[in-house]
């Protein structure tokens, strides 16, 4: 059993992290009765419960508490020891996760993406596309090393925010649309029935406020569908203003600047906090930034 402390300890900070059996265990990829087998040993081990089961997941016991406060910062110090022997060493193989959004996937991640391939051939790149809240879910979990999201997403004293530029909303048409050549619109005065990002993504939120509640008559999840859909049915959606003009024009599309009311974000990039980044995060978010400020000065 002694052999196999460490290892338990590490299982049991991920539960107490996700305060639930079942998220440990599905981002650990293990199953929820291994998991569970693990726990059950080391509790047998120290004597004594760590958690308290209950019907929303686990809480930890007196015991389970001191034990978390003593383990985190310990293996915190080992992970952070030997993260800094690799990045001082100059160890930038190995493979990287990055979480964002769907629409940066179009006009800002496939550049920073191809500028950190082109200075680190030997890595292994993975771009995970989600929500807002998605990313900022995978980030917290160290799914993804680095992610990159809308700041109104961003709730979390587990991640370090660094802002990189204001995203602007515009109105996305049918270049046949009667909305199609004006300079702007004030969404306020017209009736525009709008595609649009199931709830809970952040570009959804931005329809739904005290001062302005859009009509939604279609959801769909990827930019591709939302565009495809707008161009077959004549249909109206609200995009960044950043995205290709050549992407609109392959749907027929044409872009609306909104007068009222306005949509604005801030993307920014989230990594977890009280942790050194590693030397191929470090150059994400230096890619990152740099190509923020060309967005910046283009905008």
């Amino acid at each position: 059993m002694k052999t196999n402390v460490d290892y338990q300890a590490r299982l049991f900070i991920e539960i107490a992290a996700h305060k639930s059996l079942s998220a440990a265990a599905e981002a650990l990829s293990l199953t929820q009765s291994g998991l569970s087998r693990h726990l059950a040993s080391l509790e047998e081990f120290i004597g004594q419960p760590l958690f308290i089961r209950h019907g929303r997941g686990v809480e930890l016991t007196e015991a389970g508490r001191k034990l978390l406060e003593v383990v985190s910062a310990a293996y915190q110090l080992v992970d952070n020891t030997i993260l800094q022997l690799r990045n001082d060493h100059g160890v930038t193989d190995g493979s990287i996760h990055v979480a964002t959004i769907h629409t940066l996937s179009y006009y800002f991640m496939a550049e920073v993406a191809a500028k950190f391939m082109a200075q680190r051939p030997s890595a292994s790149l993975a771009l995970l596309g989600r929500s807002s809240p998605g990313v900022v879910e995978l980030v917290e979990n160290g799914r993804a090393e680095i992610g990159f999201a809308y700041d109104s997403a961003v709730a979390s004293d587990q991640l370090e925010i660094t802002p990189l530029f204001e995203d602007t909303m515009c109105l996305v048409v049918h270049e046949s649309s009667r909305f199609a050549t004006r300079a702007c619109v004030d969404l306020r005065a017209e009736a525009v029935p709008l595609v649009a990002f199931p709830v809970g993504y952040a570009l959804r939120k931005m329809l739904h406020t005290k001062d302005f509640d859009a009509t939604v008559t279609a959801e769909v999840e990827t930019v591709d569908a939302m565009l495809k859909l707008v161009s077959m049915t004549n249909g109206q959606c609200i995009l960044p203003v950043l995205i290709p003009e050549k992407l609109l024009q392959e749907y027929q599309l044409v872009r609306v600047n909104i007068e009222q009311p306005l949509m604005r974000r801030w993307i920014v990039a989230v990594t977890r906090r009280g942790r050194p980044l590693s030397a191929m995060t470090a150059l994400m978010l230096e890619i990152a930034r740099e190509s923020a400020s060309k967005v910046v000065r283009s905008a």
